[in-house]
């Protein structure tokens, strides 16, 4: 190991310690809980995403024109009826040019609930869930329309039900997934980032910062801090993500298994759980993970090259602030683009370097591909490259300001 490597790991290994081994660490780790009011906000957000998105569900219907009236008006008679499901979605006739049924069912931009096609007597409904509200609705204006044609006949229908294996994930649901990806990201980015601030604070008054630039290279200080605040951050997350996993096991076991219908409610519910996000559970939150990496890092360095201009407590604060500014702008940015994938909005999000990793996150929820996310990862790569660059320059001419520093710093040079 190189000499600036070696320096650079201790300094990071010494920040480190010096944050988690202390008893106010504990505090820190429990912050989470004395949030619960951000976590209702970012609830709220999500419902009333998930609520804007539900208002473009729909059930589409392929059929001859001479069906299409008649279709409408027994819509028109039985809607009012009908549980929420339905009677809150819109019945688009399409004409039987129309694509095939799975393909509508899996087009981006609207929530399609149910696809009929094929003869009024024998249909071939495909249904985004199994045994759900839609198709038996379309099943029921199929039969309508036959019943008012037999003048009081009651003609069989023979509907030929399937449901969607894959894809038929609710895009309500996943815009709401994409914005909880944005507000954890933003919120523990915000939280574990600004650590460096205080840090850096504390050190400039006591003079230790000074000692640190007479014995070791700025730039291994700088990228030790950096490194040694995102193992803090490493370590926040993994701590919940285990008292997440504990609070899961412990409610597991306190339910009653007579409760549950073991074969068929359970199984229902984890197929519905694995086809959440567009790219899976496993890569969402993979993929989450790295995009937190680099929107830490982006703001640590931001914060620690600026926040070295400072020469008080005071200022460093108000340096600090413009910067949580901006960084509230850019959720503001990504929490619209979540919502509006596909849009020209969304895709300025993920191409701006300070959004692009929380948009991109969001992303992952909506789209399937995985493709785009290597190359997003490069782009901000690049970025982060780029800002640690300059905030390396900035560090070392905020800490070489004093008299002192140089004092230092010539010693250094003239030995």
């Amino acid at each position: 190991m190189t000499p600036f490597l070696r320096n650079m790991f201790v300094v990071a290994r010494r920040d480190f310690l010096a944050i988690v081994a202390t008893p106010t660490f504990l505090l820190f780790l429990l912050a989470p809980l004395f949030m619960i009011g951000m976590g209702l906000a970012g609830g709220m957000g999500a419902s009333q995403l998930a609520d804007s998105a539900r208002g473009a569900g729909r059930i589409v219907i392929v059929a001859d024109a001479s069906d299409a009236e008649a279709l409408r008006d027994a819509d028109a008679r039985l809607r009012a009826a009908m549980p929420r499901e339905p009677a809150t979605l819109v019945v688009r006739i399409a004409g039987p040019t129309a694509p095939d049924p799975i393909a509508i069912a899996k087009e981006k931009g609207s929530d399609t609930y149910a696809v009929m096609s094929g003869p009024l007597a024998a249909p071939r409904i495909v249904e985004r869930e199994k045994d759900s509200g839609s198709g038996r609705y379309v099943a029921l204006l199929a039969g309508e329309v036959l019943r008012a044609r037999a003048a009081g006949d009651l003609p069989a229908v023979a509907p030929r039900f399937e449901s969607l294996s894959r894809g038929g994930a609710s895009i309500a649901l996943q815009q709401s997934l994409g914005f909880g990806a944005v507000f954890a990201i933003f919120l523990l980015t915000l939280l574990l980032a600004g650590q460096t601030v205080s840090s850096l604070a504390e050190e400039k008054g006591n003079k230790v910062i000074e000692i640190l630039a007479a014995a070791v290279p700025l730039e291994s200080v700088f990228l030790g801090k950096l490194l040694g605040f995102l193992g803090v951050a490493i370590l926040f997350i993994a701590f919940w993500i285990v008292m997440a996993f504990a609070g899961g096991f412990v409610a597991a076991a306190q339910m009653d298994p007579a409760a549950l219908d073991a074969a068929g409610r359970a199984g229902k519910a984890a197929a519905a759980l694995s086809s959440m996000p567009a790219t899976g559970w496993g890569f969402f939150l993979g993929i989450g993970f790295v995009y937190f990496v680099l929107s830490f890092l982006l703001l640590g360095a931001v914060f620690l090259g600026v926040g070295a201009q400072a020469a008080t407590v005071r200022e460093i604060q108000m340096l600090s602030l413009p910067i949580t500014i901006f960084q509230v702008g850019m959720f503001s940015l990504s929490a619209a683009a979540a919502s509006a994938p596909g849009s020209s909005l969304a895709t300025f999000a993920q191409i701006f370097p300070i959004s692009s990793p929380l948009a991109m996150a969001a992303r992952a929820a909506t789209d399937e591909a995985k493709s785009v996310h290597l190359l997003a990862l490069g782009w901000q790569a690049l970025w982060v490259a780029l800002v640690i660059f300059v905030s390396v320059r900035l560090f070392r001419a905020g800490v070489l300001s004093g008299r002192s520093d140089w004092r230092f710093w010539r010693r250094r040079k003239g030995a």
